[in-house]
């Protein structure tokens, strides 16, 4: 416990951990030490003042973890001391960065400049050459030109020394002072420290100032890729290709933490997908106070001695250019006290920087560290006894391990802090570390490591000590943002042709009224791909509609069976869904039918409903030409069924005829609608202004109703028809071929119907994963994804699923879960490959939904012109699980709808049952006026 530096009373079983399990965690020091060296009462409060308890930690983590969350907010209402400056660096090293980087870094007394090759090994054998130039003493203090100045200088020299070529040449620049970026290669400073004051450089942009510095020297083939500080290139030198670094901390002469946190989190970035490293700044956490109770009358004075009198508190008690000090002070006070050198003049103690944080560090030593005091004391002419030095070793060990146990909260903080925003149980972490204290001082690491287990153990933090973060670091940067870079036009490049311009959209909405005109009238319906089926419903729901009604629904691989009950104030359904195996799918049309009746058997006997003929409305999901309400001759077949002998056949009369052979059920089939006039029709039910249908869902397809006058493939003028648009065969005629991409083509040759319902491929759940699967491969073979190694699984046809777009693109989803969808599929998906994936399903759904919006712009738009309105007023009765389902794609449909047809206010209704319930009031309609008797 001694040996931690941390008071554990012995009273408290606080849920912490013992006081003979912390002493397993780190080795007591061996040399055991006499009571009455230290039982003085000055040195016991000494010691005690600058000891900390766990609880007193567990504190100071919670206010760190409060400041990093305050910081990360724009909402806080007071700023943060901490301030959480996002960096723009958005991915770790994956090993495969290779080229040549010019590194210059600006240092306290020195500019030191680089030149890095980076060999796509892995990282594992960078290149490196370097030159440090020392800094004239007037140039921290003097103007900012003639800083910038000096720093292009030196990277001239560099270049002509080693004879570097023409080509252009990427620059990252390690300028360790707290900036504002706004970009890689953009930041402003905020304000000099360590003894810097250029003027004229404060709020302006340092990568300006020194790019042109740069070009001054006619170096005009460099250009600053990327700016950082020594915080985040530590992080960056410890990533390696099979464990990333994620979280970098710095004890040197200061102290900081960065960490790679969720981009969503980032108010001030401005960024909502994938990660960011955040530049925490926490040195300044108890600016506002929030350490008084962790100050030592020690740490005052050195606060009041140094050139920034309030600020950094958190860097003055743990870096290392203040540990010498706060030994210092408490040496001078107790020496007052008479407690150490009595009777000996100690007015040397009153000078600054008399004792330096490496001797305090070798006074520490268990071995050697008596003498070292001795010697130390002896030659500041303090004559130490035995006790003396005791004592002194005492304090040196208080204060070092008391600045361990402080960077323990607070890297306790940030990691509790990216478990928490990541939805994790459990967290294990790299951590890279830059520390003199660290490297040189055992004891430092062994706190470090054992007061993080305490204070965040839901974390596994493996250290990982850092070589050059600074240089190489910084090369590390700047390659990760040309590898990005050059990632990221290749996606541009890929993904260029789905994103569908307003010009874009606008031409799909005139083609297909276009298209809808000439599939209306007589002379040109063969001609358009929207074939404009009537369906002879011309009537919707006015709330008057009694009975009971057996409904039918049948569009894909389930089957259903409904009773439904229409009451005065209510609607009561009673249904079972039966499975139509593949085999009966792809069998005869004969032994399909069959099929339906045997369900309908079951049902009926369930139900005891057994010899009562209900009015049926039968939803009928596919592609019919409709000669009577009852009459549907279908077209063709759609989403996998290929029942042979039906094409071109009354399906209702098919039904009928497999009755008969039943010879048990009996049927009035009143009519046979699909389910996107049932969609309509059952929204039209709860809202008299529904009068259009759309299905979002495996397929899609509308419906609306059309003036009679208007549709010319029927007879009469009077009143209006629900027209079945069969929308998802639109561009089958090759009208939409500028818009289908390569990808589009790929899918459309796999399908099952290949060269038909091309507009469904682009928009329908059965198409967009494929589509998605499709743009993944692409990126893959160019070496963006996936580490461009080829997944076996990923060639496998359908693997993607849609519902995973849905999941994917969810508000909110920590990247880790992204990572598992991937994985679950056998991807190996780093969080740069999630982030990436997201976007491709972005990207796919959004032209979903903004090519549905234009169709739908086309409908309502006819359909004010139709009625000779200003303005029209309409309600889309709306199904499907894409549409219900997918976060955004209902939102983003509605919204492009708004922009395609100003001049229509139109509300989306979401149909509950539209094919089971539909059907049953497309019935209800036609009976609307009979006798409840007559209809059974």
């Amino acid at each position: 416990v001694a040996a931690l530096g941390l008071h554990v009373p012995s009273t408290a079983h606080s849920g912490v951990l013992g006081t003979s399990s912390l002493a397993a965690r780190v080795a007591v020091p061996s040399r055991a030490l006499s009571p009455a060296l230290t039982s003085r009462p000055q040195v016991q409060r000494a010691l005690q003042a600058l000891t900390l308890t766990l609880e007193k930690l567990q504190e100071v983590k919670g206010r760190m973890l409060e400041a990093l969350e305050q910081g990360l907010s724009q909402q806080s209402r007071a700023p943060s001391t901490v301030r959480m400056l996002p960096t723009f660096i958005r991915s770790t090293p994956d090993g495969t960065e290779e080229g040549d980087v010019l590194v210059v870094e600006l240092c306290q007394s020195h500019v030191r400049t680089l030149w890095v090759t980076l060999t796509g090994d892995g990282n594992q054998s960078p290149q490196l050459l370097y030159r440090v130039f020392g800094m004239p003493g007037d140039v921290p203090r003097g103007s900012g030109e003639a800083l910038f100045d000096f720093i292009a200088q030196c990277v001239k020299s560099f270049l002509e020394e080693i004879g570097s070529p023409q080509h252009r040449l990427p620059l990252g620049f390690v300028f360790p002072f707290s900036c504002r970026q706004t970009g890689l290669d953009k930041a402003e400073l905020i304000s000099w420290s360590k003894g810097f004051q250029c003027s004229d450089v404060e709020g302006r942009d340092v990568v300006q100032l020194l790019q042109a510095a740069i070009s001054k020297q006619e170096l005009y083939h460099v250009d600053v890729v990327a700016l950082l500080n020594n915080t985040v290139g530590t992080m960056m030198t410890c990533s390696t290709r099979e464990k990333p670094c994620e979280i970098a901390l710095v004890v040197g002469s200061g102290t900081n933490c960065c960490f790679m946190a969720e981009s969503h989190l980032l108010e001030m970035a401005e960024v909502t997908s994938g990660r960011m490293c955040v530049n925490s700044e926490w040195g300044c956490l108890g600016d506002d106070g929030a350490l008084d109770d962790v100050l030592t009358p020690y740490d005052h004075r050195v606060d009041q001695e140094s050139s920034n009198p309030g600020e950094r508190r958190f860097e003055k008690l743990v870096g290392s250019l203040h540990l010498g000090e706060v030994v210092r002070h408490a040496m001078l006070m107790l020496a007052s006290e008479q407690a150490l050198f009595a009777r000996r003049n100690t007015s040397i103690l009153a000078t600054r920087d008399v004792l330096t944080t490496q001797q305090v560090l070798e006074i520490m030593d268990n071995e050697d560290g008596m003498a070292k005091a001795q010697g130390m004391l002896e030659a500041l002419g303090l004559q130490p006894s035995e006790r003396d030095c005791c004592r002194v070793q005492q304090l040196c060990r208080a204060v070092v391990s008391r600045a361990a146990a402080l960077s323990a909260a607070g890297l306790a903080a940030v990691l509790s802090h990216v478990c928490h925003s990541r939805e994790l149980e459990h967290l294990e972490v790299s951590v890279g570390v830059d520390s003199g204290l660290y490297r040189t001082c055992a004891r430092f690491g062994e706190i470090l490591r054992s007061v993080v287990g305490l204070l965040a153990p839901e974390c596994t933090a493996t250290l990982v000590p850092s070589t050059d973060g600074s240089g190489l670091g910084a090369a590390m940067v700047t390659a990760v943002a040309l590898r990005l870079a050059a990632q990221r036009h290749k996606v541009e490049r890929l993904l260029a042709p789905l994103r569908l311009s307003r010009a874009d959209l606008e031409r799909v909405q005139a083609l297909m009224r276009q298209e809808m005109e000439r599939g209306l009238d007589r002379e040109s319906n063969a001609e358009s791909s929207l074939r404009m089926l009537p369906t002879y419903v011309c009537h919707t729901p006015d709330g008057t509609e009694r009975g009971e009604f057996l409904a039918l629904d049948l569009g894909g691989t389930n089957f259903r069976v409904l009773v439904v009950r229409v009451g005065q104030d209510n609607i009561h359904m009673t249904s079972d869904i039966y499975v139509i195996p593949t085999a009966i799918m792809q069998g005869t049309g004969e032994a399909l039918f069959d099929h339906i009746i045997e369900c309908i058997e079951d049902f009926q006997m369930k139900q005891e409903l057994m010899g009562q003929v209900l009015p049926l409305g039968f939803t009928f999901s596919f592609p019919c030409q409709q000669l009577g309400l009852d009459k549907a001759v279908l077209l063709n077949w759609t989403k996998g069924f290929s029942a042979s002998g039906c094409v071109g056949q009354d399906v209702v009369q098919m039904l009928r005829d497999a009755a008969q052979r039943n010879q048990r059920v009996a049927l009035k089939v009143v009519a046979v609608v699909n389910d996107t006039v049932g969609t309509m029709m059952a929204c039209g039910y709860h809202d008299p202004k529904c009068e259009i249908g759309l299905i979002v869902g495996t397929g899609t397809n509308t419906c609306y109703m059309e003036e009679r006058a208007k549709v010319g493939t029927v007879e009469g003028d009077e009143g209006r028809m629900c027209i079945n648009m069969e929308w998802g065969a639109f561009g089958d005629n090759g009208c939409l071929d500028n818009i289908f991409t390569s990808f589009d083509q790929l899918v459309d040759e796999k399908s099952i119907n290949a060269g038909r319902q091309r507009f469904e491929k682009l928009i329908s759940g059965m198409y967009l994963g494929e589509i998605v699967r499709h743009i993944l491969m692409a990126l893959v073979e160019e070496q963006v994804l996936f580490r461009g190694k080829p997944s076996h699984k990923l060639q496998n046809k359908d693997i993607f699923q849609t519902k995973f777009l849905s999941t994917i693109e969810t508000p909110g989803l920590a990247l880790l879960q992204v990572q598992g969808i991937l994985r679950s599929l056998e991807l190996d998906a780093s969080f740069e490959d999630s982030v990436l994936v997201q976007e491709v399903c972005q990207t796919v759904s959004l032209r979903a939904a903004h090519l549905c919006a234009a169709g739908m712009a086309a409908v309502v738009e006819k359909m004010r012109e139709s009625r000779g309105l200003e303005q029209l007023t309409i309600t889309v009765g709306v199904d499907g699980t894409l549409y219900k389902m997918h976060p955004h794609f209902s939102q983003n449909l509605q919204q492009m709808l708004r922009e395609l047809a100003p001049r229509c206010d139109v509300t989306f209704l979401q149909s509950e049952d539209g094919s089971g319930k539909g059907a049953a009031l497309v019935a209800a309609v036609a009976c609307r006026g009979a006798e409840p008797s007559s209809l059974q």
